[in-house]
């Protein structure tokens, strides 16, 4: 073990953790938005204590977000301080305005609407939370082209003095076909996420406390996140598929490796299930859908998808000796629990419906374990997702013209990084309690009252102190 191997599972435990809290920040702002606009339009109070009720659990995920992600940037300067070196002209960009822009009118106007309750208009209000939203969903669109430049380069050339990359056209970097399909695949996933966790809370209260006044507001809610559920997982799933098309077109490898698919083929067959050799090099048992690989990388029934063995020695003439194939194992099984987690929370949402259909009341122990845990399962979609997205492009860190091991910073020792490995890791497990604590406390408190209050004294409003509106 070196100081590469360490800082690489530095970088990936970090961002999977940070990722964790993104897709639900992402799929709750807007939902939460939503709930907003229909008090404002209605005047319906159950749409009131919705908004408040998960506009707090929206709050305790983003602030746990934002703590979690700055501890990214700075591992491209400690860590990874060449890569930095190398495509910080154009790396940085994305980045840049993201913080700027984005970022500022997502956190300014979240606090603008956490203390403006009974304080701006209404229709003033609405709008801060639906700036958050779209700060929110700005703010992933250029972490997305940033890291499509990693996937698919473009806009850019090597100054042959200093070795390094330059940025020569923005919008190119912008309108990346990769990150063009990745951004409404990933807010796709976020809102896979945000509905899971808007079914289990409504059903656990629905499930518990039957007799509940407010027990209509749960019911909608749990109606509400079930669609979204299922309309999400069907996005997934298209957008899913314009993205298999673009990789197999930039990332012939990645999509080998996902299929494990060793030797060429024309037409390619979906791999269900592969068995490799030990050192990775060829297929030893495999169950297979005809035609359907070729459907999926190509659009054509008989398209020829590229192996793994063809590629790797493409690769090793154009870039000289070397392993160019990613760790197989890795990308073929993490890409099919993507698919499988996702799937079972369209199962349960789909289940939920049906439990309450015509009014009715879902009394099933095993449906509510299963509603209990569905959060988790797009959690682990998304997770498994990045995992396969950065472990399909390895070696690379810059597809095609960087090295992961050529990225690493050269002054930092083994001890320095697996110290801060060790750190981080430590932190992260007590904020990751911290944040399921909070979260569960407040989801088993239930909705606010919402009923209004009057003074008794007579104090002027202005000389109150700001307060938090839940």
């Amino acid at each position: 073990m070196d100081a590469l191997d360490v800082a690489r599972w530095q970088f990936g435990v970090t961002t999977v953790y940070h990722f964790l809290f993104v897709p639900l920040t992402i799929g709750l702002s807007v939902l939460v938005a939503i709930l907003q606009t229909m008090w404002h339009r209605t005047g319906n109070e159950r749409y009131l204590k919705l908004t408040k009720f998960y506009g707090k659990l929206f709050l305790i995920n983003f602030a746990m977000g934002v703590v979690t992600g700055i501890v990214q940037e700075f591992q491209f300067g400690m860590n990874w301080s060449d890569y930095s070196r190398f495509v910080g002209d154009i790396f940085g960009a994305p980045l840049a305005i993201e913080a700027l822009v984005a970022f500022f009118l997502e956190s300014t106007f979240i606090g603008l609407w956490i203390f403006g309750w009974d304080r701006l208009p209404k229709r003033l209000h609405l709008a801060a939370i639906w700036a958050a939203a779209i700060g929110t969903n700005l703010s992933a669109y250029f972490i997305l082209a940033a890291n499509s430049f990693m996937q698919n380069p473009v806009g850019f050339r090597i100054n042959p003095d200093s070795g390094r990359a330059e940025l020569t056209d923005f919008v190119a970097v912008l309108t990346n076909k990769v990150a063009l399909v990745t951004f409404p695949h990933t807010l796709a996933g976020a809102f896979l996420v945000a509905g899971s966790l808007m079914v289990t809370v409504g059903l656990w209260h629905v499930m518990r406390n039957r007799d509940s006044a407010d027990t209509g507001a749960y019911r909608f809610a749990t109606k509400l996140g079930s669609w979204v559920v299922l309309i999400s997982s069907a996005l997934v799933v298209l957008t899913g598929d314009v993205q298999g098309k673009i990789m197999t077109e930039v990332q012939p490898m990645k999509m080998a490796a996902a299929e494990g698919l060793y030797t060429t083929e024309s037409p390619a067959s979906f791999s269900v299930l592969t068995v490799g050799s030990l050192d990775g090099s060829r297929e030893l048992f495999a169950v297979k859908i005809p035609y359907l690989l070729s459907f999926l990388g190509t659009g054509d029934p008989n398209g020829t998808v590229q192996g793994i063995n063809d590629l790797q020695a493409q690769y090793a003439s154009q870039y000289g000796p070397g392993n160019y194939a990613p760790i197989i194992p890795v990308t073929y099984w993490s890409f099919r629990f993507m698919i499988a987690f996702g799937l079972a929370a369209a199962a349960i949402a789909l289940l939920v419906l049906w439990s309450q259909r015509k009014g009715r009341t879902p009394t099933s122990k095993w449906l509510l374990r299963a509603g209990l845990v569905m959060p988790v399962l797009p959690l682990l979609a998304n997770s498994f997702g990045w995992i396969f997205t950065e472990m399909g492009r390895q070696p690379w860190i810059v597809f095609g013209e960087m090295l992961t091991r050529d990225g690493v910073s050269r002054s930092v020792s083994l001890t320095e990084v697996l110290t801060s490995f060790t750190a981080f890791t430590l932190i992260y497990a007590v904020l990751a309690v911290v944040e399921f604590k909070l979260l569960v406390r407040y989801a088993r408190a239930g909705v606010p009252d919402v009923t209004p209050q009057t003074d008794d004294d007579d104090t002027d409003d202005a000389e109150r102190p700001l307060a938090f509106a839940y």
